[in-house]
């Protein structure tokens, strides 16, 4: 099965807020989350045209674990706990299944 994805988009519309939002999704977030989701790879970006916008991406074994995760109360307690600390934060969730993954083959291969 391909691996399936979790993305969380997040608009942080206040410049001031930015960096405490950038330490506290790397010191706090990320880890409680990759922990509380078993994943083994997760990703965080700040877009280059719009610096309000921040994603993270988590990814799972395939769709099977991430809709467990989906319907766990891990989801929730992180929900909870983002709501908590970033109230004025909105964002959006979107899951993804990997279709293809392109690497380009070495020269000597």
């Amino acid at each position: 099965m391909p691996a399936a994805y979790f993305v969380v988009r997040a608009t942080v519309t206040d410049a001031s807020k930015r960096a405490a939002f950038d330490t506290w999704y790397e010191t706090e977030h990320v880890p409680d989350a990759v922990k509380a989701f078993g994943v083994a790879k997760a990703w965080r970006f700040w877009s280059l045209d719009d610096p309000s916008l921040h994603q993270a991406m988590y990814q799972f074994d395939d769709e099977t674990k991430l809709a467990a995760m989906l319907k766990g109360d891990a989801l929730k307690q992180l929900v909870a706990d983002f709501n908590r600390d970033w109230p004025d934060v909105k964002r959006t969730r979107e899951t993804l299944v990997l279709a293809q993954e392109f690497a380009k083959q070495d020269a000597g291969a």
